[in-house]
């Protein structure tokens, strides 16, 4: 998986085109499918469900559309495959897989509980050899076989019943925990063979992977009314995820949550309903697709998974407008039935306040009774709480001076409006018109009310102003200060609180509070000056700036930078320029060069050869290189000659020697101090910067979060090259082994990120082929494999990692390029502005996202690491030294000093096409 920003300032996470046309047999067959003929659909076709070796998250789509996102894990077929296999062969194989895990774990149910399967009387009736819902539940907890919720227990019953290895009595369709409920298993024959303990395992961890689908399923096909607050909090879960209904409100998604139905089709060709038809429901497909036909026009398009249809007859109260035919078999909707599509509609109307002027909506407010993120309605204190869902820039600013307490917080977990406000602001205003926004409330006062009243009020509301201006700069620190207009109104701010005998001691309290507490999270020992000059707006920034912004990691956008821009000769020119510079910039520095010309153009060039010639506009090129590219300034004569720099093809030698001396607990404990150092000079809003576009904020620099990106790149194409590299069987196990303890080291340590990055070179299609490799693994080196690997599971959005995530306690390094692609969806999901107002609702979900970021890094510091006590002067040395692979000097490479420096120059080859050859030179 390779995550890289494509010209249009979207982040694309995936497996390279080259890595897919060179697998076996892939590429066979690729024409004549007729609609179905694209890549994506044969690597489908391709796909085994059982054993995942790589991962792919696709984020393209049509500029102003949304975008398709999905997961794909998949392994090749065997070389000797002779023809593509069918979608009912498939299938097939799919069922047959499951079944035989099925039996697997009844048959070991059945031995280790041997009173489960017995006569049962109920009401008078007898059922012979069966169990109760309640009874196997409780088997497969205590079975000990890491089955540790009911609701999971439920997920693993349920897909039995889907697969027919489970059955009612009654032939009911779904799994019930309960002690009248009675269950028998079907077609049992456990024989030794099924009893190997691998085997079992390995079918725990297939039936696992699927049960939270199966359980989800279950829950749906419940009558609305029977399901409990966890069931509905699950469905709640699934529609956020659905792109059908990722405009509506949260609140309306729980509503949904509370009727959904669920429908299923199990025969292409069946007709859902034809045009003309009364409208009863409304439709959302969850499994599969179907052809939306016309009787004048035929077929007039093909509705996926997350599409939905048949609304719209429903709110003009019409007949059915077109006829719908299921595409494939086996189809799943959810549905809404006319009288609930209807009282939602309403209740949502009769929940939502629109405030006007001048006949025109300005405000946009919503009842929540759940209280997070809102605030009370002015002038009913107490009596609600509503939350904003759309407004005016200066409306959403002025509700929040209204509504906002006088010691609310960033990052508030029961009010998050002023953190959703700060972090965002900056999407539909400006820093320059905020500072003049709230300059103007500062000095306003009210032209009605009693002398006291007055007074009263314009004191309350300068309070609130310098509380947020507090908290804007204490959240965006010295990035402000790259803005005149910025400087100028802290100043002014200043000394307008200074004049004021009721606001200096607040300010000067507020100022004081932050900097004991700066000065305890990064551990100084400095004493604060006991005078605190409020006329000075530096004062703001001293004090109040976040701790990344001290590391020396961190690039700023007014920062300059070293461009090494090359020639077709390979000879290098350096200029330092701004890190936002443009490319018109970059060209205009290279003057004072021989043979300079202004008909140069600048080319960025990978190690496979490509070429992209770079638009003049372009800026940040520098930074936002991919691994292994290169800048090359030519003329329009030199391009079809350029080739990639020698140095950008990668080493020919693997550094098997100097790992051989690292232990793969002091690599992952230096990998993880790096990446904490990366991950911690990243600001929170150079995702929403990135997210958003250079377009939008041309003067923000996400030049930090490119290079933490450009990490994960680095981790996972190291390890593959490292083993392709490695040409003796012995030692490439033996290294495929440490990568493998390194990637549980890395879980370990929560740096979940280059743990990903690991499990992915680990799973790409050039390592996973190498069976004589991983057959000299170790049973248990092989059983922590297959556990590590679960954690990379896509369905259900990822359940499994969020899962985890949410269990553990800062600090913790997330996986990045899945925050990216959740701020992705909800981004390309819902538009900005809705009738030219501020689509709030979307901006709170975007820093929600965010958030996640502070929580990670809420603890000020990783453990300490072997390398933090050394002394500057040996890392500087470090950093120098080049390793070795000689013998004598590979003793070295214990110290922690010379592990640092190997990560630090890690080389890579990132050509999948030699990646591919290189592992077949080693086992063709």
């Amino acid at each position: 998986m390779e995550v890289a920003l494509n010209r249009q300032g979207r982040w694309h996470a995936g497996l390279p085109l080259a890595d897919i046309t060179h697998l076996p047999q892939l590429s066979r067959g690729l024409t004549g499918t007729g609609p179905e003929g694209n890549l994506l659909y044969v690597i489908w076709r391709k796909m085994h469900l059982f054993r995942s070796c790589s991962y792919q998250i696709q984020l393209e789509g049509q500029a102003g559309g949304t975008p398709r996102i999905q997961g794909i894990r998949w392994t090749p077929l065997p070389d000797n495959e002779s023809a593509l296999l069918s979608s009912h062969d498939l299938k097939q194989v799919s069922s047959n897989k499951i079944q035989k895990a099925g039996r697997l774990l009844a048959a070991h149910l059945v031995i280790t509980c041997p009173d489960l399967i017995r006569d049962h009387k109920h009401h008078l009736r007898l059922y012979r050899q069966c169990c109760s819902g309640k009874e196997l539940v409780n088997a497969l907890l205590g079975a000990g076989l890491s089955v540790q919720t009911r609701s999971q227990a439920l997920g693993l019953c349920q897909v039995l019943m889907d697969e027919g290895v489970l059955a009612h009595v009654r032939q009911e369709s779904y799994f019930q925990d309960r002690d009248a409920q009675f269950f028998r298993f079907v077609a049992l024959e456990p024989s030794a063979e099924e009893h190997d303990g691998e085997e079992l395992l390995e079918a725990l961890a297939l039936l696992s992977q699927l049960g939270p689908t199966a359980l989800l399923t279950t829950i749906l096909r419940k009558p609305p009314g029977h399901r409990t607050d966890e069931e509905l909090a699950l469905i709640f879960e699934e529609l956020l995820h659905i792109k059908a209904v990722a405009h509506l409100s949260n609140s309306v998604k729980r509503e949904l949550a509370a009727v959904l139905l669920f429908e299923s089709h199990t025969k292409a060709g069946t007709v859902l309903f034809s045009q003309g038809d009364k409208a009863t429901s409304w439709y959302i497909i969850w499994k599969g697709s179907v052809n939306v036909v016309t009787h004048d026009k035929g077929l007039v398009s093909t509705l996926h998974e997350g599409d939905d249809f048949g609304q719209l007859a429903l709110v003009n109260d019409a007949p059915r407008a077109a006829t719908i035919i299921l595409r494939e078999d086996n189809c799943h909707f959810l549905r809404v039935d006319k009288r609930d599509f209807n009282r939602i509609l309403k209740d949502v109307e009769a929940n939502t306040l629109r405030l006007k002027e001048h006949g025109k909506v300005v405000l946009v407010l919503e009842k929540n009774s759940l209280g997070g993120s809102s605030s009370h309605l002015p002038g009913t204190p107490g009596s609600s709480r509503y939350t904003v869902m759309a407004g005016t820039p200066e409306k959403i600013l002025d509700y929040l001076l209204e509504t906002m307490r006088s010691d609310s917080t960033l990052y508030d977990p029961a009010d998050t409006f002023l953190g959703d406000f700060l972090l965002t602001h900056n999407v539909f205003m400006p820093t320059p018109q905020l500072c003049r926004i709230l300059l103007e409330h500062f000095h306003a006062e009210p032209s009605d009310g009693t002398e006291h009243d007055k007074a009263a009020y314009v004191l309350s509301k300068r309070q609130k102003i310098l509380w947020l201006v507090n908290q804007w700069v204490m959240l965006y620190g010295r990035l402000l200060q790259a803005e005149s207009s910025t400087l100028a109104f802290l100043q002014n701010l200043s000394e307008c609180a200074a004049q004021d005998s009721r606001l200096g001691p607040i300010l000067r309290d507020q100022l004081h509070d932050h900097r004991c507490n700066r000065t305890l999270e990064n551990g100084s020992s400095h004493t604060l000056s006991p005078k605190l000059q409020v006329q000075n707006a530096v004062d703001w920034f001293a004090s109040q700036e976040e701790p990344f912004l001290n590391s020396s990691y961190t690039i700023r956008a007014q920062d300059k930078i070293a461009y090494d821009i090359y020639r077709p000769d390979y000879s290098c020119l350096t200029s330092v320029l701004p890190v936002n510079a443009p490319v018109q910039e970059v060209l205009a520095s290279l003057a004072d060069n021989q043979g300079w010309s202004k008909e140069w153009i600048l080319v960025k060039v990978n190690s496979a050869g490509d070429k992209e010639v770079l638009p003049m506009e372009s800026i940040g090129v520098f930074t936002s290189l991919g691994l292994n590219e290169r800048l090359f300034a030519v003329s329009l004569q030199e391009l079809h000659t350029l080739a990639p720099h020698p140095e950008q093809l990668g080493p020919t030698v693997g550094s098997w020697d100097s790992l051989d001396f690292i232990s793969s607990k002091d690599l992952s404990n230096q990998l993880t101090e790096h990446d904490w150092n990366l991950f911690k000079s990243t600001h929170q809003v150079e995702l929403i910067y990135s997210i958003f576009g250079p377009q939008k904020f041309p003067s923000a620099t996400t030049a930090n979060l490119e290079r933490f990106l450009r990490r994960f790149n680095e981790l996972q194409f190291w390890v593959t090259t490292e083993l392709c590299l490695c040409h003796d069987v012995i030692k490439r196990a033996q290294l495929l082994r440490k990568f493998i303890k390194l990637a549980a080291h890395l879980k370990d340590q929560k740096n979940l990120n280059s743990f990903f990055a690991v499990m992915f070179g680990l799973g790409h299609s050039s390592i996973s082929r190498l069976s004589r490799t991983w057959e000299k693994l170790p049973h248990k080196t092989r059983k922590l494999y297959n556990s590590l690997e679960r954690m990379l599971d896509p369905s259900w959005n990822h359940r499994i990692y969020r899962l985890a995530m949410a269990k553990l306690t800062p600090p913790i390094i997330p996986f990045m390029p899945l925050l990216l692609k959740d701020m992705t969806f909800i981004h390309e999901g819902n538009r900005t502005l809705v009738e030219n107002l501020v689509n709030f609702e979307k901006l709170r979900m975007m820093a929600k996202a965010v958030r996640l970021v502070h929580h990670c890094r809420s603890h000020p510091h990783l453990p300490l690491s072997p390398l933090r006590s050394r002394p500057q002067h040996l890392l500087e040395e470090a950093r120098a030294m080049r390793v070795s692979t000689c013998s004598e000097q590979s003793l070295s490479t214990r110290s922690p000093a010379a592990t640092w420096a190997y990560i630090q120059h890690l080389r890579v080859i990132d050509n999948q096409k030699k990646l591919l050859q290189l592992s077949r030179d080693l086992e063709s």
